[in-house]
């Protein structure tokens, strides 16, 4: 068998669920070239921010006043933040503001999406977590400077927040994304029945709100503890630290997780490297 036919076998005979809304063609893709089969249940999906004339007065103030630093969490948020740019006319001047701007990156996606539009990070956190960003901070000379956070959804990322507060810095918050709802119940119900089945023997999470779904419609519907019990039964993939320890903390094992690089790519990889070792 040639390399390209191993390839393209290496996840035969597995039965994948991808809950996933954003870039779900390009997972499926990755799995299905692998010769997976896939069950697609997109979980959430990814809107502008309701309030888009917060927004507007975010990045209009951004521009006339950058800050000193701005700690950018997900390169979603920073993509959102460029099109409400672009849609209000002022992209030049958006990105001539965060280029002034000293960036502070939590992983390696808010820092792709920043060389999309020619710019580079300035500072990477520790780890891409909260707690690796605060580490990174803590290097810096904080008090009385102007920091921009643009967070992750709607969550308020206290933990941050509170540090920069305690750290006498001034705080400027920005949303420009939230999650929402994107599959009925039905379905997600469907795939719990699979899960605990037999009909699924892997499932990739690639963000927390997907978790956060599934367990919210187990509890709606009184079948928590068969979400939990189907869940056992396969091996789960997480895209990174953070949802791993989301996982991890609800009492959910997590088999494989990339070592260095979260992307979607290096996660079927070590789901890859998983079906292989269990062959041997």
């Amino acid at each position: 068998m040639t390399e390209a036919q191993e390839s393209s076998t290496s996840l035969a005979g597995q039965v994948v669920a991808v809950p996933e809304s954003r870039q779900l063609d390009i997972l499926v893709d990755l799995l299905v070239s692998r010769g997976a089969q896939v069950i697609r249940v997109p979980l959430v999906a990814i809107l502008d921010a309701v309030d888009q004339i917060v927004i507007a007065k975010w990045l209009q103030q951004f521009i006339v006043d950058p800050c000193d630093y701005l700690v950018v969490l997900t390169g979603e948020g920073l993509r959102r933040l460029s099109a409400a740019a672009e849609r209000l006319g002022c992209q030049d001047e958006f990105v001539a503001a965060l280029d002034r701007v000293c960036k502070i990156c939590r992983g390696p996606k808010p820092g792709r999406t920043l060389k999309e539009m020619g710019l580079k990070p300035d500072l990477l956190g520790k780890a891409p977590t909260t707690v690796g960003i605060i580490a990174a901070l803590d290097e810096l000379e904080l008090q009385g400077k102007k920091v921009g956070v643009q967070l992750y959804g709607e969550e308020p990322n206290l933990l941050l927040i509170d540090y920069l507060r305690g750290r006498e810095a001034i705080v400027s918050i920005v949303a420009p994304y939230i999650y929402a709802p994107d599959s009925d119940e039905h379905k997600v119900l469907e795939l719990i029945a699979s899960l605990n089945a037999g009909g699924v023997t892997m499932m990739a999470f690639t963000s927390q709100p997907q978790f956060i779904r599934l367990l919210e419609v187990a509890r709606k519907t009184g079948i928590e503890e068969k979400l939990f019990a189907g869940l056992a039964r396969v091996k789960i993939a997480a895209v990174g630290p953070v949802v791993a320890e989301q996982l991890r903390t609800a009492g959910v094992d997590v088999a494989v997780m990339p070592e260095t690089l979260f992307f979607m790519k290096p996660m079927v990889t070590e789901l890859v490297r998983l079906a292989r070792s269990e062959l041997n």
